[in-house]
């Protein structure tokens, strides 16, 4: 079987909400990442094949297929199809895993892989409230309440489940929020992000549809907080009565747009570029979907099962801060070094951009493994359902 490489790896810095990148309409940023890995290679739009592109809420400037949009809306020629898929937070994960299977059956030989979401337009859990308002219904069938009578399915529930599974406190949570911000912090004032990010106009929204154009690009994470203290952050207010996390040790509400080209052997021939990685394993995994944020956990370790690895002979991971609790269970429950964890920060610093989140993290992995010179990373993020993908791959 064909091999699948990443040759390419871009990602808009993350723009708060109503902030820097409020103001672009999700097709249009998008659009911005996939011409950055055109020019990245110098490739003639013409060889993509396929484009498959994550996206959570499908709804409004999202719905219609976002990833034919995106197409539409940048330099790539018609005759490229595009996909857009939802597996939750994983979204763009799950393109990645899309996108090599497709390049490893040798059917493509060249395939992006992108996620994007604007949460300032299209708001968390439009696609579900704003339906059940209007009397169209509810996603939670007769059939899953029977099997699951009389649960809310939520992931804050999930993630103070994890608190307090794994015997969590919140000082631990809070300590590990301000270190997402200090590494977050420490990896922009060195130019860490400097290769990744495409920089993209500030566009403020401002009611129109193209938002306010500012004079100036934006190119850097806009949720780090460079004065971040540990007192501030244990001041926050509780999400929960009772809880133990705060929205300060939960990931950021995010705009933002990545991607990643992947292609096979004839794909390297055609393009005469060098690969930057080789997708060396995969695994998708559903799990208990009340907790619902534990999957990454018996995830990885079926991956590092199928790949004949143990965790100790990974060099950087990448394990999404939806909330600190995940990233806290998932090290203790894999004995993963911390210091290998997040070396650049995560979404409670830099934003969680929804479904172009699992792009963004394999973005940054690719580029942290480049240089810092390490082999072997791993991506893995809980998803709504109780649901999580691992990635694991080799730098070249």
């Amino acid at each position: 079987m064909a091999e699948a490489f990443i040759v390419a790896a871009a990602r808009t810095a993350g723009g708060r909400r109503n902030g820097r990148l409020s103001g672009w309409h999700p097709a249009d940023l998008a659009a911005q990442v996939l011409d950055a890995l055109m020019a990245r290679t110098d490739c003639d739009p013409a060889l993509v094949e396929d484009v498959i592109m994550g996206c959570v809420g499908q709804i409004g400037e999202q719905a219609s297929n976002i990833a034919r949009g995106a197409v539409l809306a940048s330099r790539l020629p018609e005759s490229v199809p595009a996909t857009s898929i939802d597996r939750q937070c994983g979204s763009s994960q799950q393109a990645l895993h899309f996108a090599a299977q497709a390049v490893m059956s040798g059917s493509m030989d060249v395939v992006i892989a992108a996620g994007v979401e604007s949460m300032s337009r299209v708001p968390i859990g439009t696609p579900m409230s704003l339906p059940a308002k209007n009397g169209m219904g509810f996603y939670v069938s007769p059939a899953m309440q029977r099997r699951y009578p009389g649960v809310q399915f939520s992931q804050f529930v999930g993630a103070e489940m994890l608190v307090r599974k794994y015997g969590l406190d919140k000082p631990a949570l809070d300590a590990f929020a301000l270190q997402s911000h200090q590494r977050a912090a420490a990896a922009t004032r060195a130019g860490a992000f400097a290769a990744e990010i495409v920089p993209v106009a500030v566009r403020i929204n401002g009611g129109s549809q193209d938002g306010q154009t500012q004079d100036e690009l934006h190119t850097a994470d806009e949720g780090i907080r460079f004065d971040a203290t540990l007192e501030g952050i244990a001041g926050v207010r509780l999400l929960q009565d009772g809880g133990a996390l705060t929205a300060a040790s939960a990931s950021q509400i995010c705009d933002g747009a990545a991607a990643l080209m992947v292609v096979n052997e004839r794909g390297l021939k055609a393009l005469g570029v060098a690969p930057l990685a080789r997708v060396h394993h995969m695994t998708v995994l559903g799990q208990d979907p009340v907790i619902m944020l534990e999957a990454p956990i018996p995830a990885t370790a079926r991956a590092l099962l199928k790949a004949g690895m143990r965790i100790d002979e990974i060099d950087l991971f990448e394990v999404n801060e939806a909330f600190a609790s995940v990233p806290l269970a998932w090290l203790q429950a894999t004995g993963a070094d911390p210091a290998r964890l997040n070396v650049n920060g995560g979404a409670i610093a830099l934003g969680h951009p929804l479904g172009g989140s699992g792009a963004k993290l394999m973005t940054t992995l690719v580029h942290a493994l480049q240089a810092r010179g390490k082999r072997y990373g791993l991506q893995t993020m809980c998803e709504g359902g109780g649901l999580a993908n691992v990635t694991l791959i080799e730098r070249l």
